[in-house]
């Protein structure tokens, strides 16, 4: 299995303890373990609790920036750690396809980012995240972690710090939550190098009783999202049960 670059950094750092997650979330939001333990278990409940009620997608990029604080942050830390053997799978993925540049888009707590920035074969992870909290986190993470030079975070694609295209790109439980997931597709096409993996999932559903309001469902947009990933893309077989999909240009 391959390991981190003089870190130790694996997947099995990640299944112990979240490459230090926690330590590194309570830094972050200047909080005691004992009070970030009770505020974990009610994460997902206080951002949904943000939830407007008749969302406007169009305005999801100012809510992700603006709105939901660090809010997210405890959200996306409860969901990982709760789900370590799932994003376990998702690593090992990664690590299977990840090499050269590597975009992490909507990257989040930082998971995967921080995993590919320690892959030997990995140059470079640019981390994109419209939340300023998660960018700053995830810095400190990789600081932390002795990543900070093989990793850096930008607000979105248009910075011009970022390279023109990515060996390899990352876009996890991100898609469902754009207006224009089918446009998101596009420009990543126009940004994969040719020889380029793009490791995706999507979840266009809002549950069963309404669990996930923050997910687009519209036939019209779904249907759209899946005639351009036909268009534009080819699928990569990989040997794991997970719903992430590995990608090639066509």
């Amino acid at each position: 299995m391959t390991t981190a670059v003089g870190t130790g950094l694996g997947v099995e750092h990640f299944l112990a303890d979240g490459f230090s997650l926690k330590q590194h979330l309570a830094d972050y939001l200047r909080l005691e373990p004992s009070e970030l333990e009770q505020r974990l278990p009610s994460s997902t409940e206080q951002l949904a609790a943000l939830h407007p009620g008749a969302f406007d997608f169009a305005q999801a990029g100012r809510f992700y920036e603006d709105t939901v604080g660090t809010a997210h942050l405890l959200e996306l830390a409860a969901w990982h750690l709760g789900s370590a053997e799932y994003i376990a799978d998702t690593l090992r993925l990664q690590q299977r396809f990840a090499e050269g540049q590597v975009l992490d888009f909507g990257g989040g707590i930082g998971s995967h980012a921080l995993a590919a920035a320690a892959l030997p074969q990995v140059e470079r992870v640019w981390f994109v995240d419209l939340n300023p909290h998660n960018r700053a986190c995830v810095q400190a993470r990789a600081d932390s972690l002795g990543l900070g030079a093989r990793l850096s975070c930008h607000r979105d694609l248009d910075d011009a710090r970022l390279p023109g295209r990515f060996d390899t790109l990352v876009c996890l439980d991100v898609l469902e939550h754009l207006p224009d997931p089918a446009g998101q597709l596009e420009q990543f096409a126009q940004r994969l190098a040719p020889s380029g993996t793009a490791l995706l999932n999507w979840y266009f559903f809002k549950g069963f009783n309404g669990e996930y309001p923050f997910h687009v469902d519209e036939p019209a947009l779904v249907d759209r999202f899946f005639h351009t990933l036909q268009e534009r893309f080819l699928e990569v077989f990989h040997p794991y049960l997970i719903t992430t999909r590995a990608y090639r240009l066509r």
